[in-house]
């Protein structure tokens, strides 16, 4: 079956949103807000929504919980070079799976909008207990370009882990 084919495949996806900030609340964060927007439009459902602190455990702690009510989770923030940015930092190790082009293909997208600062971006992607997990910048521009990447292939993503049971 060709990339075409597996597209064809449809399914309402339970997407959680995390935001990682020591200074936004949900009241102010424009970022998830935009992602969130997305989930929805694309036919998707928000399944859960958080902020939280820069710091690794809090970040896990939130991930997990989301884990266990949603198909994927969606985290911005947390993702350039500065020493509070841990959020790669804290969900690689737990990653069964990494999605090496997804940060690739941010990048490159990034690239085309920013220029090199691009290459501060540590935007990832990869299963975790089964369930689709993407990190990317906290930055507005980044979640418009994060969801064109993530909406443009979740569900084909899904049906590859999962087509054994569909």
């Amino acid at each position: 079956m060709g990339v075409e084919e597996h597209k064809k495949h449809r399914y309402t996806l339970r997407i959680g949103v995390i935001t990682v900030s020591s200074t936004r609340t949900k009241e102010t964060d424009k970022s998830g807000k935009i992602i969130m927007d997305e989930i929805e439009r694309r036919g998707h459902k928000v399944c859960g929504y958080e902020v939280a602190k820069d710091a690794k455990l809090e970040i896990l702690s939130t991930l997990f919980s989301l884990l266990k009510e949603c198909d994927a989770v969606i985290i911005n923030g947390g993702t350039g070079i500065s020493s509070r940015d841990v959020t790669v930092d804290s969900i690689l190790p737990i990653l069964d799976k990494e999605l090496n082009g997804f940060g690739e293909l941010f990048r490159f997208k990034s690239y085309k909008e920013i220029g090199t600062a691009a290459m501060m971006s540590r935007a990832v992607a990869g299963v975790c207990c089964g369930k689709l997990v993407f990190a990317i910048p906290g930055s507005r521009g980044a979640a418009k370009t994060g969801c064109e990447l993530i909406f443009d292939e979740i569900e084909h993503m899904w049906y590859e882990l999962h087509k054994e049971k569909v």
